[in-house]
């Protein structure tokens, strides 16, 4: 899981996605968890669909660093493994 970055110049929307590591940042997505409006109030933020986040967690998929605090900071507890 990682952020897509959305929105013009200067006004930065990112969606949540859940991507193939091994693609290419601006690629196809395979499915869309969440929103980041980060002008935005407080309270209007973050949009998160959590079913589906835990669905793809349970499967297997690694949010980036910068989604798993925007996870974690929203009520989705999510712990990061190391693959060897």
């Amino acid at each position: 899981m990682r952020l897509k970055r959305f929105g013009s110049k200067k006004r930065p929307d990112y969606r949540i996605v859940v991507m193939d590591s091994r693609s290419a940042t601006n690629s196809r997505t395979i499915d869309e968890v969440g929103q980041y409006h980060p002008i935005a109030t407080k309270d209007k933020q973050v949009v998160l669909n959590v079913e589906k986040i835990k669905e793809w967690i349970a499967k297997g998929a690694q949010p980036s660093d910068t989604v798993k605090h925007l996870l974690n900071s929203n009520g989705v507890t999510v712990t990061r493994t190391v693959q060897e």
